[in-house]
């Protein structure tokens, strides 16, 4: 198999320095030495694994992509931006045909879809790459199709816990919040509690204190109307190294659809794992 190219987006952010050094040691890639930014970030080289990689800020992103389109051919972008930058980001690259997986969280997830659906590109889009977690919520959707109503009259709350810098509510409990709903009970995102104080994640989450600046905790407390049942379900990922096979696979994935001469299709995680 040839190497499959990569440009990421999200450098010099912590989830996007991680992943481009899991990147730079794969043989199945290639790594291509430029990264997109956020707006304020210093247009500065960022090194990775003793690798260089130039950084190109929002105001640059259309010039840089159409001329690497031009010298690479076909790449993939790996979006790991920001939530404020999701739509604006996947109309971008699909403006040029440029196929991505998308990481991020956040923004209009329907938009998302008809943007890519519009267009000639291909997208992988999920709101969590982790596979542990992709197939935990695959098991949670099974009972929602499966068994609707199973827990109705059933009192339900979630919590989820990242690092202070993550802008947006968990994107994997969003998703819960619709599974549950399908099982019966009445409960909407708006009522997540989202923890992003490192005091309290410290005290009273017990997050390791090599974790407080990555991870990804979660818990969902499902309570009977008598108040004897109760049932939790508990995901928790300190670190960020587990979110790299799960991006690879997508990315080999992803590349494999396109050869086939597909255009316009939107991809799941499951999807995926289902492939790999």
């Amino acid at each position: 198999m040839d190497r499959i190219k990569i440009l990421i987006s999200g450098i010099p952010g912590k989830v996007g320095v991680n992943l481009a050094g899991h990147f730079l040691a794969d043989g199945r890639f290639t790594l291509l030495p430029v990264a997109l930014t956020g707006p304020g970030v210093p247009e500065e080289p960022v090194s990775v694994s003793g690798a260089s990689i130039a950084i190109v800020g929002p105001e640059r992103h259309r010039e840089a992509l159409s001329r690497l389109k031009g010298q690479e051919g076909g790449f993939i972008v790996i979006d790991y931006s920001h939530p404020s930058a999701v739509n604006a980001n996947a109309a971008l690259y699909c403006g040029l045909g440029i196929n991505f997986v998308m990481g991020t969280t956040g923004g209009d997830r329907a938009e998302l879809s008809r943007t890519v659906e519009k267009s000639a590109s291909c997208a992988v889009i999920a709101p969590n790459m982790a596979k542990p977690i992709v197939g935990f919520t695959a098991m949670m959707e099974y009972m929602a199709e499966n068994f609707p109503g199973i827990f109705s009259g059933w009192d339900l709350s979630i919590k989820e816990s990242h690092q202070a810098g993550k802008a947006d509510t968990s994107g994997t409990a969003k998703a819960m919040v619709g599974f549950f709903n399908k099982m019966g009970l009445d409960f909407s995102a708006d009522r997540i509690f989202s923890e992003r104080d490192l005091e309290r994640q410290r005290r009273d989450w017990g997050i390791p204190e090599e974790h407080l600046t990555g991870h990804g905790w979660h818990t969902y407390d499902l309570t009977s109307p008598d108040k004897t049942v109760k049932l939790s379900f508990t995901h928790n990922i300190s670190g960020r190294d587990v979110y790299y096979p799960g991006t690879a696979d997508a990315a080999i994935f992803l590349s494999r659809r396109v050869a086939e001469g597909n255009r316009g299709k939107v991809y799941s995680m499951l999807d995926v794992l289902r492939q790999a």
